[in-house]
């Protein structure tokens, strides 16, 4: 079935924290490449971790953990991520590899989360466990919005690259659900089409 589009809000409705469900009919991503400080500070940080962590997890497996870029450690990730890329690409110039080497440090702040699915569980699918760290993405973008500040959720080359995710610290059979970009936008993302929801609902 052909899926509808409404337009997209106006700028000035984005994003509107006057209530909950407000929030999540308006919420729209900021730009990783369009933000600055400041960024959440180690209670806020906390606080958006501890909100993330509250997703449906069948089985109480937590089968996600988090990593934390901020301050100089952006820095050393983003030359790991550098490094990396000009082993798979030595023709590319300086000009790419310097946007490389700032792939972390557009944001102040940016969470690894990291998918850790249970192998083999006898009763508690991998799929279950894998889409349980997208709820834990989903929830920390939200969440960082409802506090103010803007939010991206990406993967890129870097969250698949066994390399890069083994100098992040990941083990075997962990994967990079998402990088959470959180900091301030220095500009307004506007909208875009939404799916409305007849043209995507069947009654059986």
């Amino acid at each position: 079935m052909p899926v509808e589009l409404n337009e997209g809000l106006p700028v000035e409705a984005l994003n509107d924290r006057s209530g909950l469900l407000e929030l999540l009919e308006t919420r729209r991503s900021a730009s990783a490449k369009a933000m600055t400080g400041p960024g959440p500070d180690a209670a806020e940080l906390e606080r958006l971790l501890k909100i993330a962590a509250r997703v449906p997890d069948h089985g109480k497996l937590t089968p996600w953990r988090f990593i934390v870029f901020e301050g100089e450690a952006r820095e050393r990730a983003g030359e790991v991520v550098m490094q990396r890329y000009h082993e798979l690409h030595p023709a590319h110039g300086e000009e790419t590899l310097a946007q490389q080497r700032q792939m972390f440090s557009r944001a102040p702040c940016v969470v690894a989360v990291v998918s850790s699915p249970v192998a083999d569980h006898p009763k508690i699918p991998e799929w279950e466990q894998v889409m349980s760290a997208g709820a834990v993405c989903q929830n920390l973008v939200i969440a960082a919005t409802a506090m103010g500040y803007g939010a991206q959720w990406i993967t890129g080359w870097y969250a698949f690259d066994a390399q890069v995710l083994a100098a992040f610290g990941l083990d075997a059979g962990e994967r990079i659900a998402g990088y959470i970009y959180i900091g301030t936008p220095t500009e307004v993302q506007g909208d875009r089409p939404r799916p409305v929801p007849a043209s995507i609902t069947t009654r059986f």
